[in-house]
């Protein structure tokens, strides 16, 4: 269920669907001749400009992307590297016959460099298909390809295809590899999602070194300027408030400790 209703409701909470029924609603008002109409069709026009070209969806990433800083990886040699899903477009890669990667992609370039930094430790993907009314299979078939292709050894390579949400990578990743005490596992993700997958390895009894990747914000001055695709801001600002509403109602609903998880 709770998965099901994180799908239903993200797609009236998204900013951009948001204020764009705003601005359709407006306009439908103005053209019946509603006096009140034509004044929240600009407002919502006027926030879908300001909040694409402003950095408004990149300074809401920052704080998420700066929790975990990179690890020394110095030490004893990993168990294992958990990657998590997402990076994959399972619809185009089904229809064009190819593994077909999205923004994400970094997640799985860098768990191939870890595997041949660490040649003992075991790669693992953890994802299914996230589809809410359709199946089109599950993104970790195509990862384990795609890192063969690289030149991962497939002897060493997991996939748990399973899990539909954060919570499910998790936990189904710990029941496929049974982590031990003083074991070390890489967990590796978007640095934006690192918080948030934490804090549920954590309340499934699985304890993670975080690799934070794929960045969307620099750290510098340089996230405080206008963008100037508004398109992208955009994409930014979905991602952001996605993940802010996420930690909330993984907070809200016990499954993390922490609203923010940190080190």
């Amino acid at each position: 269920m709770f998965f099901v209703l994180s799908k239903v409701l993200w797609i009236a909470a998204a900013p951009t669907n948001l204020l764009l029924g705003l601005a359709v609603l407006g306009a439908a008002g103005a053209l019946a001749g509603r006096r009140w109409a034509p004044r929240v069709a600009f407002a919502a026009v006027l926030a879908l400009v300001g909040c694409g070209v402003l950095p408004v969806g990149r300074l809401m990433l920052r704080p998420l992307e700066d929790r975990f800083p990179q690890p020394s990886l110095d030490g004893t040699a990993p168990a294992g590297i958990v990657v998590l899903g997402g990076p994959i477009d399972q619809v185009t890669g089904a229809a064009r016959g190819q593994v077909t990667l999205r923004d994400a992609a970094t997640r799985l370039t860098a768990g191939a460099a870890l595997a041949r930094r660490f040649p003992g430790a075991v790669l693992v993907y953890t994802g299914g298909s996230n589809a809410l009314l359709s199946e089109v299979g599950g993104e970790a078939a195509d990862a384990k390809r795609l890192w063969v292709d690289l030149g991962v050894d497939p002897a060493r390579v997991l996939i748990e295809d399973a899990s539909r949400n954060t919570e499910e990578n998790a936990r189904f990743t710990r029941d496929l590899v049974h982590p031990k005490p003083g074991q070390r596992w890489i967990l590796v993700t978007s640095a934006y999602h690192m918080p948030r997958s934490v804090g549920l390895f954590r309340a499934a009894g699985f304890d993670v070194l975080p690799f934070p990747v794929d960045y969307r914000s620099t750290g510098t001055a340089h996230d405080f300027a206008p963008t100037a695709e508004i398109s992208a801001g955009l994409g930014r600002l979905d991602v952001a408030a996605r993940e802010w509403i996420g930690l909330l109602a993984y907070r809200a609903s016990g499954r993390i400790a922490d609203l923010v998880p940190g080190p």
